[in-house]
């Protein structure tokens, strides 16, 4: 007997060959709830092959029961993963159910896997960006320009780190004229956005541009400024902000709250001050065009009049010429004069910053009786850094000694 579709059946059952009941498998993996999905388990049965394909199953313990499933993942997205996968360990695997026809065997196509516990974060960091997203803090229309010449920089970051001495380096390197704010705050631990979250509140408002950062780390030295705390403290600041977290390939999601992302902290710090010799170029470079413009009107002006008195007659137009030579002097007079007057502004300008400059040298103090004790190559700072007998060299303002502590006497705290 022959069903109604031409194939035989039993009993009024069809009967279906292998490939059509793999054929009809496929069709009920199509489902959309088992495509791009997320699958914790237990790692068994685990091969690295020599293809570079990773060959496991993902077992889950319910009570009595057990329910296993086999995955794939090939070469492609194996050269990706940042640890080493081994039987036993608690993962989550991100990817498609397929089925194998030949086999009929169905298996999960694994294209991402992380280690339980952090894939929970990336998965967290992931929620928190579509929501924060959804609020409309990372939009490009919200990023403000950063200030051409700031009077303050605040900054956000350890106050023992590399970040800082990075930053602190670069400006007063490009623009000693600014001055620095720290706003101390832990950048990484338990409650570490709690600490940021405040140090962005305290420092707003008091300053031109506030950097926010830390140097390089891991995902979870990082993940504080990822918190919506962080995010949002940014996003609400009145002053512009430059997010400096980590190094260039890291990326956190306060990078996008705020109105400009550096690839480090020197480059934020580059970002966030001009460069002083520019800025000398520039108002020298102003000067000679006023110079040059003045000049030109000057001669364009005289040739006019010339011009004029080449094509009318001398007897009848004497004195209107002569009061039109008096205008141009008078006029002459005083491009003059305000062309001197802004070359003194710039002058003075000048003179401020150069003065300024002099203010903030750190050896200027010598000058006064003052000395720089210096032990290893570092400056000392405090009495507690010394022990007896340390050598020391004592720099002056016309030279250097060599010097052996003796003896340290530490004063009361006022």
């Amino acid at each position: 007997m022959r069903g109604p579709s031409g194939s035989p059946d039993l009993f009024g059952t069809p009967i279906l060959g292998v490939s059509e009941v793999s054929g009809l498998i496929c069709d009920l993996l199509d489902d959309m709830r088992l495509h791009q999905i997320w699958v914790r388990g237990e790692m068994t049965n685990y091969k690295d092959h020599a293809s570079g394909h990773r060959y496991f199953s993902l077992s889950e313990q319910n009570g009595r029961s057990s329910a296993l499933i086999n995955c794939v993942m090939w070469r492609t997205y194996a050269s990706g993963l940042e640890f080493t996968p081994k039987n036993g360990m608690d993962v989550l695997a991100w990817g498609t159910v397929e089925v194998y026809e030949p086999h009929g065997r169905y298996q999960l196509i694994v294209r991402e896997m992380l280690p339980a516990g952090r894939g929970e974060r990336h998965l967290m960091v992931e929620r928190w960006k579509r929501e924060l997203d959804a609020e409309g803090l990372f939009s490009p229309e919200r990023r403000r320009p950063l200030p051409a010449f700031p009077h303050r920089v605040g900054v956000v970051t350890s106050p023992t780190g590399a970040a800082l001495k990075d930053i602190l380096s670069v400006i007063s390197r490009r623009y000693p004229a600014a001055e620095v704010v720290l706003s101390p705050t832990a950048v990484q631990g338990e409650g570490a956005h709690t600490e940021i979250t405040e140090a962005i509140q305290r420092v707003d408002g008091l300053v031109d541009v506030i950097i926010v950062g830390r140097g390089g780390g891991s995902f979870e030295d990082l993940f504080p400024f990822n918190h919506p705390d962080v995010v949002r403290a940014v996003a609400r600041c009145r002053t512009p902000v430059i997010s400096a977290v980590g190094h260039e390939v890291d990326t956190a999601l306060c990078d996008f709250a705020a109105d400009l992302r550096a690839p480090t902290p020197s480059a934020a710090a580059e970002r966030a001050v001009p460069d002083r010799r520019e800025v000398l170029r520039d108002l020298a470079g102003y000067e000679e065009r006023m110079g040059a413009l003045l000049s030109h009107r000057i001669d364009a002006a005289g040739r006019e009049v010339e011009d004029l008195r080449a094509r009318m007659h001398p007897r009848r137009l004497t004195r209107r010429i002569h009061e039109r030579m008096q205008r141009l002097a008078e006029h002459e007079e005083l491009l003059r004069r305000a062309a001197l007057s802004r070359v003194q502004r710039e002058r003075s300008a000048l003179a401020e910053v150069r003065a300024s400059l002099a203010g903030k040298n750190p050896l200027a103090i010598l000058k006064r009786g003052y000395c720089i004790a210096e032990s290893g190559g570092r400056i000392v700072k405090s009495a507690g850094d010394l022990s007896p007998g340390e050598h020391v060299v004592l720099r002056m303002k016309d030279g250097r000694c060599r010097a052996v502590v003796e003896d340290i006497t530490h004063d009361k705290d006022v």
